[in-house]
């Protein structure tokens, strides 16, 4: 684990990591739950840095059967997932709390939204740079490199730092 950066808390048998035990990645993603053989196994839950979670059973490290839970407390469904889609477009915050006055609009879940920055896409857990594939969460830590479909979906769906509208100033009254 010291070639990884990962942390591992738990124990031990014939030298393969087993029972329960803490398992924290470089990216500071952490599972907590059951483990065989050195891998995930059993029940088990990823925590990550975003404060989101997947809560999952696990067969020799594959997933068996999930559940991921947003920040915000918002649980993905995979299928008839129709959230923020064509069916139904507003944000979980606007689904708990309610529309903004018309002529307001709300451009993410997050409200105000984070500032993009230019050239970058607003990924959902970090910022997208195109150039370099890399995906840093808001405080600009590594997270992961993009594969070929992440990147497309990114650069097709997720809002783009250099199309960000910037507040209009209300018009100024002439003195007469």
């Amino acid at each position: 684990m010291q070639y990884t950066g990962s942390e591992y808390i738990g124990e031990y048998v014939n030298g393969r990591m087993e029972g329960n035990a803490k398992y924290i990645l470089p990216t500071e993603t952490r599972y907590v739950g059951e483990m065989m053989d050195g891998m995930f196994h059993g029940e088990g839950t990823l925590f990550f840095p975003s404060g989101s979670r997947f809560d999952a059973i696990w067969e020799k490290g594959l997933v068996v059967k999930g559940k991921y839970t947003f920040e915000d407390g918002l649980q993905y469904e995979d299928r008839h997932w129709h959230y923020c889609d064509s069916y139904d477009r507003r944000f979980y915050t606007e689904i708990c709390f309610g529309l903004k006055p018309s002529g307001i609009s709300q451009l993410t879940n997050m409200d105000p939204p984070r500032k993009v920055p230019p050239g970058c896409y607003d990924s959902g857990d970090g910022f997208y740079n195109p150039h370099t594939r890399v995906i840093r969460d808001y405080r600009s830590r590594f997270l992961r490199n993009a594969d070929d479909d992440e990147h497309e979906w990114i650069v097709r769906t997720c809002r783009k730092g250099w199309m960000e509208k910037q507040p209009e100033k209300p018009p100024q009254n002439p003195k007469l």
